[in-house]
């Protein structure tokens, strides 16, 4: 971009990382749950019913009804018929990141969704990451495909199998003369995650051993984010347990800070830090955000309204480990703190190299189709 310049200060994350895409916007809440089983006894409701029924169940936007034409979205087969007359199997529920910390179920339908962001769903694969730009200062990183209300979402791979990173072309080269060893894309998203500043900017270094700690620490946050791994764990004195069990739908949620226990109505789960109550994304508690995710009652009649009859097993193995992540987040603040860039790599540095700006093509999509995808009405498109 000609007449574009750069100060002496940190680089912006929007120039680092150029393509980015639009939160995903479902529409209507229904077909993302908390359990793959509801979504699937939702679907069934919708199809058992017929004409103006159907079409109210669905909840119709000027985005989405029942008569929109609409193609499958990559990699998720599904029926492409208008739902006014759809009666094939639901598609299979895919894991998501719905909110900051909470993973939930989604029907990968197109139909359903008003804006499904088809290019995030074609570069998804094992290898991908998606950084979100939550509405505070914070980033979020995620395998799982995001569905975040707001954050623009930066994929870390503009194509899959990992072959071709969303960094400003020339950036990698350019660290590696810089400090003498070649660092990988999930290397620079680990130091951007653990040194980004609050107005999105990311200061770089050439400091080695700067830039190893910082790296280093944004390993741990990756992990801890993406939970793809090895689970993670607390020492066995610290690690939270159920000491009274849960009632069979809580309806509240509290926090005893004097014996660490985290209260579900009478059901008592500790030890629970402090640290992982107050979490917060974006001024919002996370554990309270979860729970209130799962135990706000629906509108009766919607479709949202098909839920488990009682607090699912599952949810309490999935909030232990919200818990144990959360209390691990905190013991990394401080580090991250501590984290002082000496020898700055400036925007105006970058620039100089001939990095920065980023040409106009890195903020597109790159072309990742090798395959025909179905349209509406099962017609394929041409390529």
């Amino acid at each position: 971009m000609p007449g574009v310049t750069y100060d002496d200060d940190a680089p912006p994350l929007a120039d680092l990382m150029p393509w980015s895409v639009a939160p995903l916007r479902p529409g209507r809440a229904w077909p993302t749950a908390p359990d793959a089983a509801s979504l699937k006894a939702r679907w069934a409701a919708l199809l058992a019913a017929e004409g103006a029924d159907r079409e109210a169940l669905f909840e119709p936007t000027r985005a989405r009804s029942t008569r929109s034409a609409v193609s499958q979205l990559p990699g998720h087969p599904a029926g492409t018929e208008r739902l006014a007359r759809a009666s094939g199997p639901c598609a299979e529920p895919v894991r998501v990141l719905a909110a900051p910390f909470d993973e939930r179920w989604l029907i990968p339908d197109q139909r359903l969704l008003d804006a499904a962001r088809p290019e995030l769903w074609r570069v998804a694969d094992r290898r991908q990451v998606y950084v979100v730009e939550t509405a505070g200062d914070a980033l979020v990183a995620t395998s799982l495909l995001p569905t975040l209300p707001s954050g623009r979402v930066r994929p870390l791979y503009r194509r899959p199998g990992g072959t071709e990173p969303n960094l400003s072309p020339g950036l990698l080269d350019h660290l590696t003369r810089v400090l003498g060893a070649r660092p990988t894309p999930e290397d620079f998203l680990a130091w951007t995650l653990a040194a980004i500043r609050s107005d999105r900017t990311v200061p770089l270094t050439s400091d080695t051993e700067i830039w190893s700690r910082g790296v280093e620490l944004g390993h741990r946050l990756l992990w801890l984010m993406r939970r793809d791994g090895d689970r993670p764990k607390l020492p066995g004195g610290r690690r939270p347990y159920v000491r009274a069990p849960l009632p069979a739908w809580p309806g509240t949620v509290s926090y005893d800070p004097d014996t660490e226990t985290l209260c579900l109505d009478e059901g008592r789960i500790s030890p629970v830090p402090r640290s992982a109550w107050e979490h917060e994304v974006s001024e919002v508690r996370t554990l309270e955000a979860w729970f209130t995710a799962r135990t706000t009652a629906p509108a009766p009649g919607t479709l949202s309204a098909i839920r488990p009859a009682s607090w699912p097993q599952p949810w309490t193995s999935e909030l232990l480990e919200l818990i144990t992540v959360l209390t691990l987040l905190a013991e990394i603040a401080p580090a991250r703190a501590e984290l002082k860039v000496t020898s700055p790599l400036t925007a105006a540095d970058l620039q100089e190299a001939g990095v920065l700006p980023p040409p106009p093509w890195a903020r597109r999509p790159a072309s990742v189709l090798d395959h025909q995808e179905e349209g509406p009405e099962g017609q394929f498109a041409l390529l």
